[in-house]
């Protein structure tokens, strides 16, 4: 689907339209959760402008055609599946950005994934409050994708993970990386890492920019309604995610030799009856558990296990 050009008055989503149409044939649920997080910001920025409405329509047409099409996706449809989803899309990317980035393995692709990471941190909020490793996450990537990108551009050699004055960063670095680079052929390394990383770090941008694209579609003899009248028909637009607590969280920064926690046991109580918020919550615990091991952080599986263990055996929840 094309989409109408993005008017400057709406530039502030440009950064989630950006990815989103990088992962329309890559992973559906990055793209609709980014357009739909891009969509709640822009009702926010709107003056209603004809090109503002014009897009906020043709985005919202959009969604509720995936949501359809996808109605067995509980990534789409279960905000639940949806934030551990994204989570650990959002960490891989981060995670293998970082590890190239420590060993000194610069380059446009590690830019961009460091990038993209924090883009999709950005569009986590949908679904509440960031934990603070998420927004140390977000912040961390945003800095490292400007400062890459700039000692590249300027023929300096990057320094290897944090520095001192990192902190000083500001989280919207990402503005200061040229949209024309980070969305051109030059991210694709040649020699690049596997497929799925190579993907998933945005490297094959031959479609055109949906934040950018000129619509050649000629225009409607009547013109559109107003996003106010649009938005009075719930159907039009896909019901906002609750919001949730999010439990666990991931340390990718913990250094190797840091002890795990020690395992406390757990004395249970009798005839406890669990709810179903517990437990969804225990399950979340259990998967945040799972995707941890798969990045071979040990210490916050056995945290997110302990969590787990305790809210199904006491019914408490730290």
């Amino acid at each position: 689907m094309e989409f109408p050009p993005c008017p400057a008055s709406l530039k502030q989503i440009q950064h989630f339209l950006k990815i989103a149409q990088e992962h329309d044939s890559r992973d559906i649920v990055v793209a609709y959760w980014s357009r739909l997080y891009a969509l709640q910001v822009a009702l926010k920025l709107t003056t209603q402008q004809p090109e503002e409405t014009k897009l906020l329509l043709a985005i919202m047409d959009w969604l509720e055609t995936v949501k359809k099409e996808q109605s067995e996706n509980e990534a789409i449809t279960n905000e639940v599946a949806a934030q551990a989803h994204m989570e650990n899309y959002a960490l891989k990317l981060f995670l293998y950005a970082d590890k190239h980035d420590r060993e000194g393995n610069f380059g446009k692709n590690v830019v961009k994934a460091f990038y993209s990471a924090g883009v999709i941190y950005d569009v986590l909020q949908t679904y509440g409050e960031l934990t603070e490793e998420a927004i140390h996450n977000r912040k961390y990537a945003k800095w490292k994708a400007a400062y890459i990108h700039n000692c590249l551009k300027n023929g300096e050699v990057p320094i290897s993970g944090p520095m001192k004055d990192e902190e000083e960063g500001d989280d919207n670095d990402e503005s200061n990386i040229d949209n024309n680079t980070m969305g051109s052929n030059q991210i694709t390394p040649e020699d690049g890492p596997t497929n799925e990383f190579n993907e998933a770090a945005g490297g094959d941008d031959n479609s055109n920019d949906a934040a950018t694209e000129e619509n050649e579609n000629p225009a409607p003899s009547q013109a559109p309604p107003t996003v106010e009248e649009v938005l009075n028909n719930p159907s039009k637009l896909p019901s906002p995610p609750v919001e949730e607590e999010k439990p666990g969280g991931f340390e990718p920064f913990v250094p190797p030799a840091t002890p795990h926690p020690v395992y406390t046991p757990i004395t249970p109580v009798a005839n406890i009856q669990i709810t179903p918020e517990q437990m969804i919550t225990a399950q979340k615990y259990c998967k945040y558990a799972g995707s941890a091991l798969n990045y071979d952080d040990v210490k916050t599986a056995i945290v997110n296990l302990q969590k787990a263990l305790k809210l199904l055996t006491t019914g408490q929840d730290d």
